[in-house]
């Protein structure tokens, strides 16, 4: 306990007080983000980067290497480059991955005067090909994949506001892209088949923390965080997970006076180590 009391302790993983790190410790936590930026709001399904932030601090030290298979705008690589860190974004569609370059040229100019070192890489590729691409060992991986192909089904949350606004409502057309598999044994097996790709990048004891939320498609829920937690299990430790609720969305009437249908304002933050 004295050890604890005066942040005298061994830290072997990250470079946090260890009142920082008992705080990250608690299995639920409320994050409502900043409003995102132009660019970044043009990405239907953008997670922010203030909450990546808090993540790649308490898994990684500075100067260590951040992988995201998925990066989109680039929220990752900007929680990367906020705190000193190297990263590592791919990115299947060009135009996510040339507005995530813009994003952190903007940001990496604004830091200039602070002579920052890291590296922030976008790569466009498929992330199905991770395993072909040279990279330095990876000290965590930090990423969201798609909801299944949620974004194309008609009424999604925000998409009649998006379209109003001349907004894309989804990722792409590209065939490659996950979020048009419309058969969910097959999504869910591509999907896992890239992490276990994703780790033979990974340092052993590395962590990795997926970002996902479970699925409802009408009265039926697909359980995308349990299955991938399951699968998952074959190749990584599963460790646990962390609960990222959102206290400030407007709630809808799903079901009102008929059945029960929630409003699910939260997304599981599952938590892997290499072995």
């Amino acid at each position: 306990m004295d050890a604890i009391k005066t942040n005298k302790f061994l830290n072997l993983l990250n470079e946090l007080s260890a009142k920082e790190w008992i705080k990250f410790q608690k299995s639920w936590f409320v994050h409502n983000p900043p409003p995102r930026d132009k660019k970044k709001i043009l990405h239907p399904a953008a997670f922010p980067e203030t909450l990546a932030a808090e993540f790649v601090q308490f898994f990684t030290k500075k100067g260590q290497w951040v992988l995201d298979p998925m990066v989109g705008t680039g929220s990752t690589l900007l929680a990367c480059l906020m705190t000193g860190r190297n990263g590592i974004g791919i990115e299947l569609i060009p135009k996510w991955a040339e507005i995530a370059k813009q994003r952190l040229e903007e940001f990496r100019h604004q830091l200039s005067l602070f002579g920052d070192s890291t590296q922030q890489l976008v790569i466009i590729a498929d992330a199905r090909n991770v395993d072909q691409i040279d990279m330095p060992p990876i000290d965590y991986v930090l990423t969201s994949p798609p909801y299944w192909d949620m974004l194309r089904r008609k009424g999604f949350e925000n998409q009649d506001r998006r379209q109003l606004n001349g907004l894309d409502t989804y990722y792409s057309d590209d065939p490659a892209d996950l979020g048009n598999i419309s058969d969910y044994e097959r999504f869910l097996t591509e999907l896992v088949n890239i992490y276990r790709k994703v780790g033979e990048k990974m340092k052993p004891k590395a962590y990795m923390t997926i970002i996902v939320k479970n699925v409802k498609k009408g009265s039926k829920v697909y359980p995308l965080a349990w299955d991938l937690a399951l699968r998952l299990r074959e190749f990584f430790e599963l460790r646990d997970e962390k609960i990222w609720c959102q206290d400030n969305q407007k709630l809808a009437p799903y079901g009102l006076g008929r059945t029960w249908v929630s409003n699910t304002m939260h997304h599981y933050c599952l938590i892997f180590r290499k072995p």
